[in-house]
C-alpha cells in the first residue's frame, strides 16, 4: 500500500537507479546507439593493441639512468638524457649559483596565481595586490640589480624561458585585448580605426614573421650604438600578437550581449565607465571564457617558435641535446618529453576554464 504524506512533508527520495551511476554514464556516452557502440568497441580494440606496447617502450623496458646513448637498451625509451640535461631543461644557461632566484620566482608565481584563481585564498585582497606587483618582483629577481648580481637574458632558457614568455603574454594580452575590443566599438573615429587597423594587421601576419622582425629588422630602426634586449623585443611582439586575437574574442562576447543591458545601465544613471565595469564587461568576459582560455593555450604553445630566433626553450634544449654525440638519435624521446610537459600545462588551463564556467554559470546555456 502506498504511504500517504501530508502536503510539504514528503521526504526526498533518491533518483531511480537507472538514471545515475557508472552504468547510466556508459549507456548514455558509449553505448547510446548502434553506431556509438561500434565506435566504442573499435576504440577499445585499438587501445588494447597500442597501450601495452606503449607502456613497454616508455616505462617497463625504458632506461632511466646512464651516461650516454650506449648505456640504454635499444628495446625501450632512453630517458637517461632527461636526468643528464635536467638542469638545462629547467634553467637553461642560468648561472648555477644564482638558480635560487629562479626557484624563488617559481614559488612566488604559485602564490600569485593562487591569489588570483582561488577565491578562498586567505587574505585574498592582499594577494591580488601581490599578483599585480609580481611581474616587477620576478623581473628584479631574474635579471638582477638593486643588490642582486645582474644576469643577462641571453642566459634564459628551458622551462624558465617558456614560463617567462607565456605568462607575460597571458598577463598583458588580456587587458590590452579588452581595450582594443572596446576601442573597435568606440564612437571616436581615431580610436576606432586605430584599433581596427592594429587588430587586422597583427592577425594578418604570422607570429614567426613578427619574431623575425623583432630579432633582426627592429635594430635597423634604432639609433646607432643603441641596444634593445632580444627577449624584451620578443615579449612585446608576443603580447601584441596575442592581444589582437584576444580583442576579437572579447568583441564576440560584447556583441553577444543584448542591447538592453547597456540601456538598463543608462536607465540607472551609470556613465560609460561604470556601465562597462559593473554590467557589460563582467557578462561579456564570462561568455568569452572558452575563447579567452583557448587563446591563452595557443599562445603558450606558440612560445616554442622562439627557437627560430635563437632562444632555447625546452624544445630547443632537447634538439641541442640529441645533437650531442653522447645522445645522438633520441629525437622521439625529446618530442615525447616536451609534448607531455605542454599537455600537462595546457590540460590544467582547460580544466580550470571548465571550473570557472561552471562556477559562473547563471542559466544562460543549456
Amino acid at each position: 500500500m502506498t504511504q500517504q504524506y501530508a502536503p510539504g512533508t514528503h521526504p526526498n527520495l533518491p533518483p531511480p537507479s537507472n538514471t545515475v551511476g557508472p552504468i547510466h554514464w556508459l549507456r548514455e556516452n558509449l553505448f547510446s546507439s548502434i553506431g556509438n557502440t561500434i565506435v566504442t568497441f573499435v576504440a577499445l580494440y585499438l587501445l588494447v593493441l597500442s597501450i601495452p606496447a606503449a607502456l613497454d617502450w616508455a616505462i617497463w623496458d625504458a632506461n632511466f639512468t646512464g651516461e650516454n646513448r650506449k648505456d640504454c637498451d635499444l628495446d625501450g625509451a632512453c630517458w637517461a638524457f632527461v636526468g643528464d640535461r635536467f638542469n638545462l631543461f629547467i634553467y637553461g644557461f642560468y648561472p648555477a649559483e644564482e638558480r635560487w632566484r629562479v626557484n624563488l620566482s617559481g614559488v612566488l608565481l604559485v602564490i600569485a596565481t593562487l591569489g588570483v584563481l582561488w577565491d578562498k585564498m586567505p587574505a585574498r585582497k592582499a594577494m591580488m595586490y601581490f599578483a599585480v606587483a609580481y611581474p616587477f618582483i620576478a623581473t628584479w629577481l631574474l635579471t638582477g640589480g638593486l643588490g642582486l648580481e645582474p644576469v643577462g637574458t641571453d642566459k634564459f632558457g628551458g622551462l624558465m624561458l617558456t614560463l617567462v614568455v607565456g605568462i607575460t603574454g597571458i598577463v598583458f594580452s588580456l587587458p590590452i585585448g579588452i581595450l582594443l575590443a572596446l576601442g573597435r566599438q568606440s564612437d571616436l573615429i581615431i580610436i576606432k580605426y586605430f584599433s581596427i587597423g592594429f587588430i587586422e594587421f597583427i592577425r594578418g601576419v604570422p607570429l614567426i614573421t613578427l619574431l623575425f622582425v623583432a630579432s633582426t629588422m627592429l635594430s635597423y630602426f634604432l639609433p646607432p650604438g643603441s641596444s634593445f634586449d632580444l627577449l624584451l623585443r620578443v615579449l612585446i611582439m608576443v603580447t601584441l600578437f596575442a592581444s589582437a586575437y584576444m580583442a576579437e574574442v572579447v568583441r564576440g562576447g560584447l556583441q553577444a550581449l543584448p542591447k538592453g543591458q547597456l540601456e538598463a545601465a543608462d536607465s540607472l544613471g551609470l556613465n560609460y565607465n561604470q556601465a562597462m565595469r559593473f554590467i557589460i564587461l563582467p557578462q561579456a568576459l564570462k561568455i568569452s571564457i572558452p575563447g579567452i582560455v583557448n587563446t591563452f593555450i595557443g599562445l603558450y604553445k606558440d612560445t616554442t617558435l622562439v627557437i627560430i630566433i635563437g632562444l632555447m626553450d625546452p624544445l630547443g634544449i632537447g634538439r641541442a641535446s640529441v645533437a650531442h654525440p653522447d645522445w645522438l638519435g633520441l629525437s622521439t624521446e625529446v618530442y615525447m618529453f616536451v609534448a607531455v610537459f605542454f599537455f600537462i600545462s595546457c590540460f590544467g588551463m582547460s580544466r580550470y576554464s571548465l571550473h570557472l564556467e561552471n562556477k559562473l554559470h547563471t542559466g544562460h546555456k543549456r
